[in-house]
């Protein structure tokens, strides 16, 4: 057994990502309050290759990832790699922190689906306390042909530009997107890096245990989920117990499936594999949500300026069915030619180039996770179900995205940059074409979501009530985008922001912020 083993706390927090690091900044402030982080990975703190924003990129697929596959996708790319963090500050120290507010719509959904108190009137205010720098990429950072894409896009599809995507929920647009960073730095204004530096090793209650895997829950005396099983760096193994609650925090990969280890979720499923069932939960796993995109390559005449936050500042959003509030197509503009995918189908890559990245906003296409063994160690079957709604809609908003890139392409100022069109080359032109090609160079934005959603007491697949605790059990609570009903409709590390900043709100009994004007 560890040294550590037997160590009591009032709450523990499986993950130190971006709620994590939240819960765990906020709970701390009460010095009273015993708090823990178990977290996978390493620190953060003096790692350039993490701290530099520029560098994400090649964070993926390295020690920093824990590498989870997909399953055959029959209508998809089958080769996909979702890279989930394996460090402090979770995806948050991983990702291109592209920063969105919700659109107060995608919360109302959320509302409709039985989750009272998570109206934008109450989540939207959290945004002024939230610790992360968040701003619209620096003028430093904003490459020319950058500045030639928003400008271009906002001439060819006629929406406007937008100076900063916060300032107010928006239809559509063109602009330089705003990000968790510090400009004169170009370092991360990560989860970590906003909430946990400022007071690691100035807080006696707070305690980091890194490089510690939690791989199940067991219950109390009482009978409370309060008891988490870990494995530390060493080897070796042991329990840390929660005498408040146990705050998971893991993710849409990792908290659904340490349910699924503990005996919580599809009970048929579960002794099938040999787990001992201690509550039937058969939405634990369901409703696998993410943003799928697709690519088209661009050779340049030259190599670009040099300048950049991370390589993908800016994006453009618009919308087909113009009686809808929020935008139904979004593209990030990548100043780099993304061809991990096209080059699978044998297409060149350019010596330098960019690409344009069509994405579904709210995709209709629903998946789920399930355990392939009772072996912790084993990774879990993650199917995406890309491109399989019965409406075609997912498939056609990438066939759109395609045909509107083009334009862009073919409209000044961006035009002067383009020397020719890589993938899928121009030859590739009818729908049929367009859709064949987009599914099998499709990719991830990296955003899982969904699998122990958030529901009313009625409904049957909701794994967690509207104030985040586990349905049918005591101690346990859930906090990170698996609880998400259905997918914001931009990139959601904000949304969890909001999320955690509000559980701890509710964790505590403490009063949210008051209302603000102009949420709706």
């Amino acid at each position: 057994m560890n040294a550590n083993d037997g160590n009591s706390y009032d709450y523990v927090i499986v993950g130190g990502g971006t709620a994590g690091s939240v819960l765990a900044a906020r709970l701390s402030e009460d010095p009273d309050c015993r708090v823990c982080v178990i977290e996978g990975g390493p620190s953060d703190v003096g790692d350039e290759n993490v701290l530099r924003l520029r560098n994400w990129i090649n964070l993926l697929e390295s020690e920093y990832d824990y590498g989870y596959t997909t399953t055959e996708q029959p209508r998809g790319n089958s080769h996909i790699v979702h890279s989930r963090a394996k460090v402090l500050g979770g995806c948050s120290s991983h990702n291109t922190l592209i920063s969105f507010l919700p659109f107060p719509e995608d919360l109302d959904e959320w509302v409709g689906m039985g989750c009272a108190g998570w109206d934008p009137v109450t989540v939207l205010p959290y945004r002024k306390r939230l610790r992360n720098n968040i701003v619209p990429v620096g003028e430093q950072d904003r490459n020319p042909i950058a500045r030639d894409f928003v400008t271009a896009a906002a001439e060819a599809l006629h929406v406007p530009v937008v100076e900063d995507f916060n300032r107010r929920p928006f239809p559509d647009g063109a602009g330089f997107f705003s990000l968790a960073y510090d400009p004169e730095t170009g370092k991360r204004s990560s989860a970590s890096v906003a909430y946990l530096h400022p007071v690691m090793g100035k807080r006696p209650n707070l305690t980091l245990t890194l490089q510690t895997w939690a791989y199940r829950l067991l219950p109390d005396e009482a009978g409370r989920l309060t008891r988490v099983q870990v494995r530390y760096a060493d080897g070796s193994t042991g329990t840390v117990r929660a005498e408040r609650e146990v705050l998971l925090c893991a993710g849409a990969v990792d908290t659904p499936r340490l349910l699924l280890l503990s005996g919580i979720g599809p009970a048929d499923e579960l002794r099938a594999l040999g787990i001992d069932v201690r509550a039937d939960l058969p939405g634990v796993g369901e409703n696998l949500l993410d943003h799928p995109e697709s690519v088209i390559v661009w050779e340049t005449y030259e190599p670009l300026p040099p300048n950049s936050a991370m390589d993908s500042d800016a994006g453009l959003f618009v919308r087909r069915d113009t009686g809808q509030p929020r935008p139904d197509l979004m593209w990030h503009f990548y100043q780099v030619p993304f061809t991990v995918n096209t080059e699978r189908l044998g297409y060149p890559t350019p010596p330098h180039g960019v690409c344009m990245t069509p994405n579904v906003p709210r995709a209709r296409s629903v998946g789920r996770l399930w355990l392939r063994s009772s072996d912790p160690a084993e990774h879990p079957a993650l199917d995406f179900r890309y491109f399989t709604d019965p409406d075609g809609h997912d498939e056609q908003t990438i066939v759109d995205g395609l045909r509107l890139a083009r334009e862009v392409a073919a409209t000044a100022p961006l035009r002067d940059w383009l020397k020719q069109e890589i993938a899928p080359g121009p030859r590739v032109s009818t729908d049929a074409e367009l859709s064949e090609y987009g599914r099998r160079v499709a990719h991830t934005v990296y955003h899982p979501a969904g699998t122990c959603r958030m529901g009313a007491a009625e409904d049957p697949m909701a794994v967690v009530d509207p104030l985040l605790r586990l349905r049918g059990q005591e101690g346990v609570r859930v906090i990170d985008a698996s609880v998400f009903p259905t997918m914001p409709t931009i990139n959601p590390m904000v949304t969890v922001l909001l999320v955690a900043e509000r559980a701890a709100d509710l964790i505590t009994g403490r009063p949210g912020p008051q209302p603000e004007g102009g949420e709706r």
